[in-house]
């Protein structure tokens, strides 16, 4: 029996951690039982890895660093300190687990086990969810065996020694494959009524969710809400509104995500990339609200690579002042329009040749050498 031995480094918040996690789920199901999976997960106290990690389903490590700060110099004297000593750590993890290869998702945890697993000479992927990849993506792209893309737009911000395969971005397996009846009868609502999704993120999404909250009372009562919150609105939401949405389609966070994508019609969502891979997995149109403050503006990058398809309408932050969103979900499903969307959105999804997850797991395979890695 042979052994397959991974880390996995991506974290800080859900839209690191989760691809991560879709890679290694589906590498698990594809190694065992004829062979064994050993897989390390390394993050931080403070991301969402360590909040989750009873139910990750694998050891977590945790090491010691943060980001860079965009304001304040003296804020970041002690990043090169942290740095460094967060990548020998990850140097020394690399020694003892000895893994056949290094799979790095995002968050600033990933910087330094890069680091070390290049600097260690493991096998080294990268996978980057949006269209303008992330710093340690752009320092370390050249240096690594593969950077998959979710978007084929980031090759041109990567070195051009980079070796890169646009596969799209790796989601759980499950998603787009729920019935829909009975995901509606999993949060109470009959199969005729029209279904609306919001998502808040794993942080949550605050102007969205005041803006919802502020036209409540615009929905119509053909009309039903799943409403993820995130963690940081939900007390203030669910004494406000948990009445009128439903105490199983109002939450926080969950991680049955799939549920309430194949329960929808419609979603009003920001524009992160594992949300847009998402709906693309799910076949659910949206209406996208870019986050404002993003690295490069790339939310709004990500979102306007769904509009010019069809598959999604953009407002931008500023506007929300200025408009309902219950309202214009409300209208996109009233006149059709949605179905147009949805048509569109399809067409991406079956654009590509096999799920993105699927893509990475055989392309990693092949890479280490590992037998039989095609399916």
């Amino acid at each position: 029996m042979k052994q397959l031995r991974l880390i996995f480094a991506g974290g800080g918040t859900g839209g690191h951690l989760f691809p991560a996690l879709a890679i290694a789920n589906h590498l698990k199901k594809r190694i065992e039982p004829e062979n064994r999976a050993e897989f390390r997960f390394i993050g931080t106290r403070r991301g969402i890895e360590f909040r989750l990690k009873d139910s990750l389903g694998y050891s977590l490590t945790l090491i010691s660093v943060r980001g860079l700060y965009r304001k304040g110099v003296l804020r970041n004297l002690l990043f090169p300190l942290l740095l460094i000593g967060a990548t020998i750590k990850s140097m020394f993890i690399c020694w003892r687990f000895k893994p056949d290869a290094v799979i790095g998702t995002g968050g600033y945890v990933m910087g330094p086990v890069m680091m070390g697993a290049v600097f260690m000479r493991k096998g080294c992927f990268i996978q980057e969810q949006n269209s303008y990849p992330g710093l340690t993506t752009r320092q370390l792209a050249h240096r690594v065996d593969c950077v998959f893309l979710g978007f084929g737009e980031a090759r041109k911000h990567l070195d051009g020694r980079a070796v890169t395969i646009e596969t799209g971005n790796p989601v759980k397996d499950i998603i787009g494959k729920i019935d829909r009846n009975e995901a509606r009868r999993h949060f109470g609502f009959n199969d005729n009524d029209h279904v609306i999704l919001i998502l808040g993120g794993s942080q949550g999404a605050t102007s969205v969710n005041q803006n919802i909250l502020d036209h409540l009372h615009e929905l119509p009562n053909d009309f039903k809400l799943i409403w993820q919150t995130g963690e940081r609105d939900y007390k203030e939401i669910a004494a406000a509104a948990g009445g009128r949405v439903g105490s199983r389609a109002l939450f926080a966070f969950t991680d049955q995500i799939e549920q309430a994508y194949a329960a929808a019609d419609l979603a009003i969502a920001r524009s992160g990339a594992l949300t847009l891979a998402e709906l693309e997995a799910a076949g659910l149109p949206a209406v996208l609200i870019p986050y404002p403050h993003a690295t490069a503006d790339h939310q709004r990058k990500n979102a306007e690579t769904f509009e010019s398809k069809g598959a999604a309408v953009v407002i931008f932050d500023h506007e929300l002042p200025e408009v309902s969103l219950i309202k214009g979900a409300v209208e996109i499903i009233r006149d059709g329009s949605w179905r147009k969307m949805k048509e569109a959105i399809d067409r991406i999804r079956t654009s590509r040749k096999k799920p993105a997850v699927e893509a990475i797991a055989d392309e990693i395979l092949s890479m280490i050498g590992w037998e039989g890695s095609r399916t």
